[in-house]
């Protein structure tokens, strides 16, 4: 397979390494697609110019979920036999996919994950299946990962709250607390300081990112507030109705 990854960030430098393919990456920076092909391991990598008239069997878009949908647009034509995304949004790509790449394959991939956390979990929607969006998820599962195929409108809802909204909270309470002493940590906390380590160690861009496409955050600013207002009476039913979604959330699980 010929794959042209367009993005050679860390998403990009990911589906490079987990696919059987001779791989070509183009960047706005291209210093950082050399840099991609330099490192890419274990296949052949090149770095070729963003406006490349090269056809590749396959092209991943591994670009911020705001610059996608043109990307789409831009790289329709580069795909010969299927068109993909791991931009981390489903909605928009599909139907961008859709409109540029009729004829194609088409998958939109979703890494629930950092790649310094891999193996992890990876969403797919597989929106027109293929030899090419099948040898891209056996790929992936052969690295450990477990790829589970959902919709574009249950992904995107379900990130609000895994994505913009747990990491509003997590940078919350990050942002609020004040320094104390290790010997104070309680096993919440110190779960918590750990939770907001691994949400700083990345990119603000990503995560403002992540926040501009779902929504999310504003729930928990309203959920924080209402605690924040409520007497012993209020506060007693908020705790409850908490515990209440827990038990039904690990009945569905």
């Amino acid at each position: 397979m010929e794959l042209l990854v367009v993005g050679a960030g860390e998403i990009g430098r990911w589906i490079a390494d987990t696919v059987e393919a001779d791989v070509a990456f183009t960047d706005r920076d291209e210093t950082v697609a050399r840099d991609a092909a330099a490192a890419a391991a274990p296949h052949d990598a090149r770095a070729v110019p963003t406006d490349t008239t090269e056809t590749f069997d396959a092209v991943c878009l591994a670009v911020p979920m705001s610059a996608v949908a043109d990307a789409v647009a831009e790289y329709a034509d580069n795909a010969s036999e299927a068109i993909v995304d791991v931009s981390g949004e489903m909605a928009t790509p599909i139907a961008a996919m859709r409109e540029h790449c009729p004829d194609c394959e088409r998958a939109s991939f979703h890494p629930l994950f950092a790649p310094p956390r891999i193996p992890g979990n990876v969403a797919v929607v597989i929106d027109e299946a293929g030899a090419v969006v099948d040898a891209i998820c056996e790929a992936i599962e052969a690295q450990g990962n477990d790829v589970f195929e959902t919709t574009a409108a249950e992904h995107d809802d379900a990130m609000e709250t895994v994505q913009a909204g747990a990491h509003a909270a997590i940078l919350a309470w990050r942002l609020a607390g004040e320094d104390v002493r290790e010997e104070f940590h309680t096993p919440v906390s110190s779960a918590l300081d750990d939770l907001a380590d691994t949400v700083t160690e990345g990119s603000p861009a990503v995560y403002a990112e992540i926040q501009r496409a779902f929504e999310g955050a504003d729930g928990v600013a309203d959920a924080a507030r209402d605690i924040a207002d409520a007497d012993p009476e209020a506060f007693e039913a908020l705790y409850e109705q908490a515990r209440r979604e827990g038990v039904e959330r690990d009945r569905h699980d």
